[in-house]
């Protein structure tokens, strides 16, 4: 796992979150990350974000039972970026699709 006193939050408290699934290495979502949120995803083991919309935190799959099952973190070069390995419990995106990026055009 990542050492979270190494992640570089922006102004706002919050770190991009690209989700990729562990097995197919399919790019799944993108989210945001509290610092809170982040203890959460590794404390519970379950995709954990901050809605920028709602302005709280929000398990992924709390609501439709498609939990993100976390399987690993990683930090980028300039630590202000989190690469979220997960074991998805079903579709990711709200929409229904495996992925938010199968849009038509992949």
């Amino acid at each position: 796992m990542i050492d979270i006193t190494s992640v570089k939050f922006d102004t706002n408290g919050l770190v991009p979150a690209i989700v990729q699934d562990s097995q197919s290495l399919k790019v799944l979502m993108l989210g945001y990350m509290s610092k809170e949120s982040l203890e959460l995803t590794i404390a519970t083991g379950k995709v954990t974000f901050w809605s920028r919309s709602r302005n709280e935190i929000w398990v992924k799959g709390a609501t439709s039972g498609n939990f993100l099952n976390l399987v690993s973190l990683a930090l980028d070069c300039d630590s202000d970026a989190i690469l979220v390995s997960a074991a998805p419990d079903g579709p990711t995106c709200h929409t229904g699709s495996d992925s938010c990026f199968d849009n038509g055009d992949n």
